[in-house]
């Protein structure tokens, strides 16, 4: 009985514990959404801030680009961690560690160097492109796309799995593709997350190297109008939860059609 009463006081504990963490999550994003709401005290409510939004003459053109930009994003982040990690762990297992502490390194160099390293070393057509964003923010993703994607490998038999296909004439794009990407699909889901979430959240490099994207904008519009920058913040943070659960959606989909 004893075990039993630690166990149900443990799963009490963390139950008041996860509570008490949304209440301090919540509170303070139920406030900036009724302030966003104000108009003209704090007894009207209208959704004017909001309507400000979609007024504005550059907030589509802005929010296209950084779409633009988070979407190539994406794809390098796929075409290039999946494969790489999936080397890692079948083949290159010894390179694991210092892989780890090398992807750490985006959080530890400052933004300024990396900003004026893009510039110094990647080529001209890259720089002269609105795409040289899509590669910093792959690099600055990096230390969150390798531990999501690492941590769905750990524990499973590629090697076995890889070798099975290899020795059915199965090329390693085919592997990739068929065999690793269904496997791996929640940790794949986390990171495009996370590299989207930066994207769309990134103003530091857009700053540094003059490209005009939503973030940058944000900063801009929201110096005349306080309510509209609250209406912006709130509805950048919504948009990034939903996107979080569509993702979720679409990954508990697969696995009842994989039942």
């Amino acid at each position: 009985m004893a075990p039993l009463r630690t166990k149900k006081s443990t799963s009490l504990i963390a139950r008041v514990f996860l509570v008490c963490v949304g209440i301090l999550v919540c509170l303070p994003l139920i406030g900036a959404a009724e302030f966003s709401l104000r108009e003209g005290g704090r007894t009207k409510h209208s959704f004017h801030a909001y309507r400000w939004i979609f007024e504005q003459e550059d907030f589509s053109k802005t929010l296209l680009t950084t779409l633009q930009i988070s979407l190539v994003a994406v794809f390098v982040t796929f075409f290039l961690m999946v494969p790489t990690v999936a080397w890692l762990h079948i083949q290159g297992k010894r390179y694991l560690r210092f892989v780890e502490v090398l992807t750490v390194l985006p959080l530890i160099i400052p933004v300024v160097a990396l900003a004026t390293g893009a510039a110094l070393a990647l080529p001209a057509w890259i720089q002269s492109s609105k795409y040289i964003l899509s590669m910093m923010y792959v690099v600055l993703a990096m230390p969150f796309t390798f531990r999501a994607l690492d941590i769905g490998m750990r524990g499973r038999q590629l090697d076995i799995l890889v070798a099975a296909a290899r020795s059915l004439g199965a090329k390693w794009w085919s592997i990739i593709f068929m065999i690793i990407t269904p496997i791996i699909l929640k940790s794949i889901f986390a990171s495009i997350f996370l590299t989207v979430a930066l994207s769309l959240g990134e103003f530091t490099f857009a700053q540094l190297l003059h490209w005009s994207t939503f973030p940058t904008w944000v900063a801009v519009a929201a110096q005349g109008n306080i309510l509209g920058a609250t209406a912006l913040s709130v509805s950048a943070l919504l948009s990034a939860w939903l996107l979080l659960f569509s993702f979720t959606f679409f990954d508990r989909k697969k696995q009842n059609e994989a039942k």
